[in-house]
C-alpha cells in the first residue's frame, strides 16, 4: 500500500472557512462524511474531540494533525485542509495553526495503514514540505506533494560509526500521530546535534523499532518521550531522561542536548516507575484506567458466555438457576466462571503493574485473588473489584518503597524477578488473612444480622438497605450478603425478599447500558464504554450484576452511587408490588422462565430502577465533565 490509497482529491480542501478549532474540524469531518469514507460523522467527530482532550494535536509550524480511530471509518484515510490566514488551534508553540491532516482510521487498523500515516505525518516536519503545502493554489498541486512525500525510514537502527549512540522512546495515549512525530523530532534533532539515535514507538500497532541488548549497552543516554507505560527494566544502569510525548516534539533538541549533558539520572534497577505523571494523583488514575482495560474482555467473555449459557440451558429449580450436569451449556458456563474468577485478579494485577512495572504483576494479581476468596480471612465472601483496587494500590506503592533499597550488587539481578514478587505477595497476602480479612469477616456477620433484625420492620427500609447494597458493589460482599439472605428465606417460605431483590439485581448493568445509549453523543462515555454497555445490557438481561463493575472501576464516584440509588428504587418497588421469586436469581429471564408471580410488574421495577441509575448517571457525569472544562 502506498501513500495515494490514503489521499485523494475528494477530501482536500485548498480553503479552510472555519475559523476556530471545532468548525476546521466539522469542515473536513464533513468532507469524509460527503465522499462515504464514514459512515457517521458525529460519532467519528467524538472520537476526534476525545482524542483533543487528551492533548491537542496542534504542533509546532503551523500543522495540526487531528485523528480519530472509530469502528464508523471504513477504510483508512486523510482529509487534508488549509488555511492561509490561520486559526487558534493551542498549538504547541502558541502560533496559529494553517495546515491540517485529518487522520481517520478503523478500530481494526492494520501495521501498514499505521506506518504509511507515520510518514505522512513525519514529512510534515520538513520545512519546504510546509512551504510548498501553503503555496498551492489547486488540489491537484496539493496531491503532487503529498505523493512525493519522502519514503522516510524512521527506523534508524544502524549506530553511525565514530558518533555517540542514544537511545529514544515515543509513546502517546492513542498511538497515531504524535507517536511517530516525536521520534521524528528526536532524529531530526540528534542529526543537528552530531549524534546518532535509535528511536523506539510504542503506538497502537505495538512496539516498533526496538533497540537490541547490544544497542542498550553502547547506547550513551536514554530518552523516554512517552505518555505510555515503558519497560524501564532493560535500561539497568543508563542515564535515562523521562517526560512526556508533547515534550518529545516540541523540545527535542532540548532533551537531546541535555541528554548529551549527562543531564538525566541513573536508573538502578526496579527502583522507580515512569516519570511522566506529575501527580500521584495522575499515577493512581492512569493505573486505574490500566486495570480497568485489561478486565474488560474478561467481564465480557466471562458474562456473555453464561448470560448464554443461563438463557437457553439454564432450568429454573428451588436452588436457583440451574445448567442440567454434563449438558454442553454447562460447559460453557464454566468457561465463562473461568473468566469472571479471573476479571478481579487482573485487575488488581495490572494497577499494580502500572505503579510498579514488572516485580509488581505477579503480587498483585496473588494480592488480587486472595481479596476476593473470602476463605482465606474465613468470611463468606470476597471483597470484589474494590477490594481489587485496594490491593493492586498498595502492592504497586509497597514495590515502589522496596526499589528504594540498595540491595547487595551480588543480588541485584535477582530483586525484580524474585525478592520483590516474594517480598510483596507475602507482604498483600499477611495484610489480608490477618489484619484486614477480620474485619471483613467481622463486617459481613453484623450485616446479616443487620438484615435479619430490619425484615420484621417496614418493607420499604428493609428494601433500601438490600437495594443499596446490592448497588454498591455488582456481586462484592454487600451484594452476596444480601443475596444469601434473601436466599436463605427461600427455604422458610417467604418469597418476598428474593422478589424485591431480583428486581434490583439487573439494575446496575441495565442502567449503565441504557446509560451509554442516552448520552452517546454526550462525550461523557469513552467509545469503548459505550461498546462496554452493549455487553452490560446482554448481562443484565439474565441477571449478572458485575456487568457494571467496569465502569465502577473507572469512575466510582459517578457510578456507585448511582447503581446504589437505582437498585434501592427498584428493589422498594418490588416490595411495594409485593413480588415473590421462588428461585435464587435475578433479571428479566428469572421473569420469562415463570419464577416470579407478577411478570409485568418485575419489569416494570427493574425498567424504573434502570432509568433511575441511568439519569443519576448520566448527570453525575455530565457535571463532573463540565467542572473539568
Amino acid at each position: 500500500m502506498k501513500i495515494k490509497d490514503l489521499v485523494s482529491k475528494d477530501t482536500m480542501v485548498i480553503k479552510l472557512k472555519g475559523s476556530t478549532k471545532e468548525e476546521v474540524i466539522n469542515e473536513l469531518v464533513e468532507v469524509l462524511y460527503e465522499n462515504e469514507k464514514i459512515e457517521n460523522k458525529e460519532e467519528f467527530k467524538k472520537s476526534v474531540l476525545e482524542r483533543e482532550k487528551i492533548s491537542s494535536t496542534g504542533l509546532e509550524d503551523g500543522i495540526a494533525i487531528p485523528h480519530g480511530r472509530s469502528r464508523v471509518v471504513k477504510n483508512p484515510t486523510v482529509a487534508i485542509g488549509i488555511s492561509k490566514e490561520g486559526i487558534d488551534y493551542d498549538s504547541l508553540d502558541g502560533e496559529k495553526s494553517k495546515i491540517f491532516f485529518l487522520i481517520a482510521v478503523p478500530e481494526t487498523t492494520t501495521d501498514i495503514h499505521i506506518e504509511i500515516l507515520s510518514k505522512i505525518t513525519s514529512s510534515l516536519m520538513e520545512y519546504k514540505v510546509r512551504e510548498k503545502i501553503l503555496a498551492v493554489e489547486t488540489k491537484d498541486e496539493l496531491y503532487d506533494i503529498v505523493n512525493n512525500f519522502e519514503n522516510k525510514n524512521t527506523n534508524n537502527s544502524d549506530i553511525e560509526k565514530n558518533k555517540d549512540f542514544y537511545i529514544g522512546v515515543t509513546g502517546c495515549a492513542v498511538g497515531v500521530a504524535h507517536t511517530y512525530l516525536a521520534a521524528e523530532c528526536l532524529e531530526k534533532a540528534a542529526k543537528e546535534n552530531g549524534v546518532s539515535i535509535k528511536v523506539e514507538t510504542n503506538g497502537s500497532i505495538g512496539v516498533k523499532n526496538a533497540p537490541t541488548e547490544e544497542e542498550i549497552r553502547k547506547a550513551k543516554g536514554i530518552i523516554i518521550a512517552s505518555d505510555k507505560q515503558v519497560d524501564l527494566d532493560r535500561f539497568n544502569g543508563k542515564r535515562l531522561i523521562i517526560t512526556n510525548v508533547k515534550d518529545g516534539i516540541k523540545n527535542a533538541d532540548k532533551l537531546i542536548k541535555d541528554s548529551i549533558a549527562e543531564k538525566g539520572e541513573i536508573y538502578q534497577g526496579t527502583k522507580k516507575n515512569i516519570g511522566n505523571d506529575k501527580t500521584s494523583g495522575n499515577l493512581l488514575y492512569r493505573s486505574l484506567m490500566n486495570g480497568v482495560s485489561h478486565m474488560v474482555p474478561l467481564v465480557i467473555v466471562g458474562g456473555i458466555l453464561i448470560a448464554l449459557s443461563l438463557a437457553l440451558g439454564g432450568e429454573p429449580t428451588a436452588a436457583g438457576l440451574q445448567i442440567p450436569p454434563g449438558s454442553h451449556w454447562n460447559d460453557i458456563l464454566n468457561i465463562g466462571v473461568v473468566g469472571f474468577t479471573l476479571m478481579i485478579p487482573i485487575l488488581s494485577g495490572y494497577i499494580a503493574y502500572s505503579i510498579g512495572d514488572k516485580p509488581a504483576l505477579a503480587p498483585g494479581l496473588i494480592g488480587g485473588w486472595i481479596a476476593n476468596n473470602g476463605s482465606f480471612y474465613g468470611a463468606t465472601a470476597g471483597t470484589g473489584f474494590i477490594g481489587a483496587i485496594i490491593s493492586g494500590i498498595l502492592v504497586g506503592y509497597f514495590v515502589l518503597q522496596l526499589k528504594k533499597i540498595n540491595f547487595p550488587k551480588i543480588v541485584e539481578p535477582l530483586v525484580p524477578i524474585m525478592i520483590i514478587p516474594i517480598t510483596a505477595s507475602l507482604f498483600i497476602g499477611v495484610l489480608f488473612i490477618f489484619i484486614i480479612g477480620a474485619p471483613i469477616s467481622s463486617l459481613m456477620t453484623v450485616l446479616n444480622n443487620m438484615l435479619i433484625s430490619l425484615s420484621a420492620g417496614s418493607l420499604v427500609i428493609i428494601g433500601l438497605v438490600i437495594g443499596l447494597m446490592q448497588g454498591f458493589d455488582m456481586g462484592g460482599p454487600f451484594g452476596k450478603v444480601a443475596f444469601l439472605f434473601s436466599v436463605g428465606l427461600i427455604a422458610d417460605g417467604q418469597l418476598q425478599f428474593m422478589g424485591a431483590q431480583a428486581a434490583a439485581i439487573p439494575v446496575a448493568p441495565l442502567g449503565m447500558g441504557l446509560a451509554t445509549i442516552i448520552a452517546k453523543k454526550k462525550g461523557i462515555f469513552t467509545s469503548d464504554e459505550i461498546e462496554n454497555g452493549k455487553a452490560a445490557l446482554a448481562m443484565g438481561m439474565v441477571g449478572i450484576s458485575e456487568g457494571a463493575i467496569p465502569f465502577a472501576a473507572a469512575d466510582p464516584l459517578a457510578v456507585i452511587p448511582a447503581n446504589m440509588i437505582g437498585s434501592a428504587v427498584a428493589c422498594i418497588l418490588g416490595f411495594l408490588f409485593g413480588l415473590t421469586d421462588s428461585v435464587a436469581h435475578g433479571g428479566p429471564i428469572v421473569v420469562l422462565l415463570g419464577a416470579m408471580n407478577k411478570p409485568m410488574l418485575a419489569l416494570i421495577a427493574m425498567l424504573i430502577g434502570s432509568i433511575t441509575t441511568a439519569v443519576i448517571v448520566i448527570t453525575l457525569k455530565t457535571l463532573k465533565t463540565r467542572k473539568k472544562n
